[in-house]
């Protein structure tokens, strides 16, 4: 053994070096179960690495195995390292071969197998694993969360969507927060998505927490937009539910932008929230006041100087700015084309030149591009709270459009006016010449006269 408590059997499996592990199994063949300092097995390890023949040949001993503590190993059961390699086939030899409880051990965590291929997204292993045991889809680990739990977490829409199909009273396992899957699965809108594809009942849906806070109630909390919309798009969600301080989804909102947090895309949550509860909610009088925009504005600057109002309001000048100045740069070139023009017909010199009409689509695109930035922002105030969230995106992707073609414009531009008009150079040359030409000729006939005439 080295220091770290490995056999020979240890690294020949480490490497994965199959016929080397077969030959020290038939020399000792009870060192398969040898464990190291991180109580790890070369059966562990074998399993791990998809060593199949190495696996079986290990089980084909004969062994007594000692009570498993899952305190003692962080990484479980030769079968969660199965599962974690994501080996099928070990998979099927050690459900048949070892020890019935094998499927029931859990790692220092408290987790099992299913756990286990929850967080790997593996199906095949969720499928194999339930089909043995239904009753591991509801098994919580120390932190009170099931194989459902973890597939939320980790985004494992596919393994949930298994554990479902196999148990579908798994919905309702709530973890040390009272929370079950819909509200873990808020954190990321795509798992949120594929578990209300699956979960029928409405009842799991608006389930409360121990705050009483249900998964509505969360999202908005957390101010997680396309979460609350995508729950606020579901038929079966309530939006007129009270947690246990008398809070709709709605009122927490509001709690959150009177505290400083004046965020834009907030403020279009809040607005959202408030119409569904105006169309959904039969008894209004018993939900917390509605407040109204300006309110919470007063409330925002009281308690944190200034909002993130005010930092869109700097962005709307500044945007503004700089597509206004953009479309009077653009416009301006556009009276002044690069060259000039031509004094008999009245078109652009360099018409007929390629870096032309590249001028010429730039130099509309920024104009085009920094006129409508200008009016969106003239009708965002309109309502600005809409303007925000939905087009403030496309309002920075025009400004950006239209600092290039600018760019663009003034490259060819500048390009034409140093390079002129082709053959424009050579001509000029070729006059000089033929005016040279002309007077040593007139010079040569004056001679040429003289001379005649002395003659």
């Amino acid at each position: 053994m080295n220091s770290e408590c490995n056999t020979p059997l240890h690294e020949a499996v480490k490497q994965r070096r199959s016929a080397v592990a077969l030959r020290l199994l038939e020399v000792e063949p009870n060192c398969g179960h040898t464990p190291n300092v991180d109580m790890q097995t070369p059966l562990h390890i074998a399993a791990r690495e998809g060593l199949t023949d190495v696996v079986e040949k290990i089980l084909d001993i004969p062994w007594v195995p000692e009570k498993f503590v899952a305190t003692a190993n962080v990484r479980g059961t030769a079968l969660h390292q199965a599962v974690l390699g994501g080996h099928t086939r070990v998979v099927e030899i050690l459900l048949i071969r070892t020890a019935p409880d094998l499927i029931d051990i859990t790692d220092s965590a408290g987790s099992t197998a299913l756990h286990y291929a929850a967080q790997k997204n593996d199906t095949r292993m969720v499928s194999m694993l339930l089909d043995l045991k239904p009753e591991l889809a509801s098994r919580p680990n120390d932190r009170q969360q099931s194989a459902l739990h973890v597939a939320a977490v980790n985004g494992s829409i596919a393994a949930a969507t298994e554990i479902l199909q196999h148990s579908p009273d798994a919905a309702e396992s709530k973890d040390k927060d009272g929370r079950n899957a819909v509200h873990v699965a808020v954190s990321n809108v795509d798992t949120l998505r594929g578990l209300l594809k699956v979960i029928g009942p409405a009842e799991v849906i608006n389930q409360g927490d121990s705050a009483g806070n249900t998964p509505l109630h969360l999202a908005a909390k957390m101010a997680h937009v396309q979460s609350t919309l995508t729950l606020l798009k579901d038929p079966r969600v309530n939006p007129c539910l009270l947690n246990r301080d008398g809070h709709t989804a709605r009122s927490l909102v509001e709690e959150r932008l009177a505290v400083g947090e004046m965020d834009a895309y907030v403020v279009y949550l809040w607005e959202k929230l408030k119409k569904q509860e105006e169309s959904r909610c039969k008894n209004l009088q018993h939900l917390p006041p509605v407040a109204t925009y300006q309110s919470l504005r007063r409330r925002s600057h009281r308690s944190a100087g200034s909002g993130n109002g005010d930092y869109f309001e700097l962005g709307v000048g500044t945007y503004t700015l700089v597509a206004t100045l953009i479309a009077t740069v653009t416009f301006a070139a556009t009276f002044t084309m690069p060259g000039g023009y031509n004094q008999t017909s009245g078109l652009a010199i360099h018409a007929d030149r390629a870096a032309f009409d590249i001028f010429l689509v730039s130099n509309t695109v920024a104009m085009c591009s920094s006129i409508t930035v200008v009016f969106c922002f003239i009708w965002a105030w309109r309502d600005p709270v809409k303007f925000n969230l939905e087009h403030l995106r496309w309002v920075h992707m025009l400004t950006v459009i239209a600092c290039l073609a600018m760019i663009v414009s003034l490259m060819t531009s500048v390009y034409q006016e140093v390079a002129g008009v082709p053959g424009d150079h050579h001509r000029r040359l070729h006059s000089g010449r033929r005016d040279t030409h002309i007077r040593e000729g007139g010079f040569l006939h004056t001679v040429c006269s003289e001379d005649t005439a002395t003659g």
